[in-house]
């Protein structure tokens, strides 16, 4: 996990994180692999994760990923945006850099199941990472824009670089949908968690 977030953008791109699902699923007979593109994500209604995605060159992907242990069926959903500009409403460029890291949560998801699937835990899975980069363009998404998630209800965007919340929303609820009784969410890079908590 940590080498996947520690990867350059250029390398670590949506592609690449479901290139690494799919090494997992290979690897282990027990883990079943999924992959949506973007023609697929808009089709299903996934207004969030469209919307983020919208201003990227790179295809997102949504990435399903199935452990059957028994049990509960746990779902674990990881941010994947493999680099955040803060679209429209765009960074300070100082630490900029550092947003190759805001697919930590999406990294941490996808070994998490390859730990569990090769130690053969008794416990079922669900895991769903949206994957995407979140860029300035001129098809991006706008300030003020509104769009439709995929449990049907609708968001204006005040800000573009709250977009975690947006693609976490659609994977949540397409992990509820594929049966997941409780859920693991894992968000990366909240800066509002310094103020809640500081810096320790």
């Amino acid at each position: 996990a940590r080498d996947l977030q520690t990867l350059p953008a250029n390398v670590a791109t949506p592609s690449f994180l479901a290139s690494r699902a799919e090494e997992i699923a290979a690897a282990q007979p027990t883990v079943e692999v999924e992959v949506l593109g973007r023609k697929e994500i808009s089709a299903r209604g996934m207004g969030g994760l469209e919307a983020v995605s919208r201003g990227s060159a790179e295809e997102p992907a949504l990435i399903v990923l199935r452990y059957g242990g028994g049990g509960p069926k746990l779902g674990l959903v990881g941010k994947g945006v493999t680099f955040d500009t803060g679209g429209i409403s765009l960074k300070p460029s100082a630490s900029m850099h550092e947003m190759k890291m805001d697919m930590s949560g999406a990294a941490a998801v996808l070994e998490a199941v390859g730990a569990i699937a090769e130690l053969e835990l008794p416990v079922a899975i669900v895991a769903v990472v949206p994957a995407t980069e979140n860029m300035p363009s001129g098809t991006a998404t706008k300030p003020g824009d509104i769009i439709t998630q995929y449990n049907g209800k609708t968001i204006e965007v005040n800000n573009t670089d709250a977009e975690g919340r947006l693609i976490l929303a659609d994977a949540l609820a397409y992990c509820v949908e594929l049966g997941a009784e409780r859920i693991i969410d894992l968000a990366t890079l909240t800066g509002a968690v310094l103020i809640a908590l500081g810096s320790t």
